[in-house]
């Protein structure tokens, strides 16, 4: 009955998003919806693309095994990313009237500027997807009892949501995405409320948490710990600024007070309801914490699903799976979508002169098909790896730390900002990341070498700059 139930919700989400898709007229209604969505739609776009798999299971699983510092990176980084990004960058970026991220770098500095960064960006992408799918495998074998292996339930969630990311683009994506988030919150709600009435209340697991020592969240007052605490803060709430998905997100709006506060409306709202599966997860321990250290040596991802499947009825079950499945899918159909703009947009099209419209749009759903294929591959060697969804996500915004945001952030702040800068800055933030990666894995402990290649970014902008400056450079405004 679960399966069945579960199965009927995906096949409702595919049949929302070819409804989405019948709204496709050309490229921009692909990528950005037309740029006229309310508010609500791009916030609740926000919120529930960066509420995906990793706050469900990985974050409560962190959270399991250390204390509230270990989630620095995640949500607390990603939330300040969304916040920040409202601030500092929506509003700017929205008045460029661009397709993609990816087309910042060609507009303020050069084509070559563009392919590098784009490359970053989608590369980056390829872990953050994969942890999606890497859940859907996860949420389909313990659905099943064990019937579809993970194996196969990733190739299962592979294909369902490449169905409706393939044909609607955005305008599905928002529309699932709206529903979805309607979903995430009320059933996750309910689920907290159910089995707070089995922990005798919300106040006996915060105190249990908190005799464990679980809100530790400040790092041991030394110079490597502090290094390390913020090298993880910024890894995530600046990496990810750079990324297509959270810049398209902002782009759907109907104007740019929207771009802004939806942004950040949505990065609070991601914070605050980050809570409510740590509460989940955790109130296990008082359940039964059998389950927890039998699942904490095999894997603590499944935690909180076995905690559901074991000790729930069946409506609690359906509704707790709902949200699930509506977190993992709304999620990775989104960042699906946004490499694959990128890819065809930002790299390809540079190499195919005189592509129309329609031509374009054709070529960027093979580009989707290509990397949902690309994204299965990958999954499946880091189930090989045993890579935890947490670690996955927390490791995708190293690239574009180092490549693509400082390019971004002085392009749009600084006047002198130039071409030479932009090169100087990837080359040597690649090359120190890279070699420090190979020489001194130790730094990984301490201060991580990608924190380092950053810096090295930072100082190769400002020395290419001011020696090589572009004759017209300007800041935009």
């Amino acid at each position: 009955m679960l399966i069945s139930f579960t199965f009927l919700y995906l096949l409702v989400s595919i049949g929302l998003g070819l409804y989405a898709a019948t709204k496709v007229k050309n490229m921009g209604d692909y990528v950005s919806a037309g740029r006229s969505l309310p508010i609500w739609v791009v916030m609740a776009m926000v919120f529930a693309t960066w509420f995906g798999a990793e706050t469900v299971l990985g974050i409560p699983a962190e959270f399991l095994e250390g204390d509230l510092g270990s989630l620095i990176s995640d949500p607390f980084g990603a939330a300040l990313c969304l916040i920040l990004f409202g601030l500092f960058l929506a509003r700017k970026l929205y008045r460029m009237n661009l397709l993609t991220l990816g087309d910042f770098y060609r507009v303020r500095f050069d084509r070559r500027t563009e392919l590098v960064a784009s490359v970053a960006i989608a590369i980056s992408y390829l872990g953050w997807v994969s942890a999606q799918i890497m859940a859907l495998g996860i949420v389909f074998n313990v659905l099943s009892d064990g019937y579809i292996s993970q194996f196969n339930g990733i190739l299962l969630g592979t294909s369902v949501v490449l169905i409706y990311t393939l044909f609607g683009g955005m305008w599905s994506v928002a529309v699932t995405t709206f529903v979805q988030m309607i979903v995430i919150v009320l059933g996750l709600l309910f689920i907290a409320w159910y089995l707070s009435g089995m922990t005798g209340g919300v106040a006996p697991v915060i105190e249990h948490a908190a005799e464990a020592n679980k809100f530790n969240f400040l790092p041991d007052f030394n110079a490597i710990a502090m290094l390390a605490f913020m090298s993880a803060l910024l890894t995530m709430g600046l990496g990810s600024l750079a990324q297509q998905d959270v810049f398209q997100r902002a782009n759907t709006a109907k104007n740019e007070n929207v771009a802004v506060w939806a942004t950040v409306g949505g990065g609070v709202l991601y914070l605050l309801f980050a809570a409510v599966p740590i509460f989940l997860g955790y109130s296990a321990y008082l359940i039964n914490p059998d389950l927890v250290n039998h699942f904490m040596q095999l894997d603590s991802q499944q935690v909180l699903p076995q905690l559901v499947k074991q000790h729930l009825p069946l409506f609690a079950q359906v509704i707790f799976y709902g949200a699930l499945l509506s977190v993992i899918m709304s999620t990775a159909s989104a960042t699906m979508l946004a490499p694959s703009v990128i890819i065809s947009e930002n790299i390809l099209k540079g190499f195919v002169t005189g592509l129309s419209d329609r031509y374009l749009l054709m070529m960027t759903r093979g580009v989707v098909v290509a990397f949902a294929l690309l994204v299965a591959i990958y999954t499946l060697w880091s189930l090989e790896q045993d890579t935890s969804i947490h670690k996955m996500v927390e490791n995708a915004y190293k690239i574009t730390l180092v490549v693509a945001f400082v390019p971004l952030v002085a392009g749009l702040y600084w006047k002198r900002a130039s071409s030479a800068g932009a090169y100087l800055g990837i080359a040597m933030g690649v090359i120190v990341w890279l070699a420090l990666e190979v020489l001194v894995p130790s730094l990984e402990e301490s201060l991580p070498a990608h924190f380092i290649g950053f810096f090295a970014a930072i100082i190769g902008m400002v020395i290419g700059s001011l020696r090589w400056p572009n004759t017209q450079a300007s800041v935009v405004t």
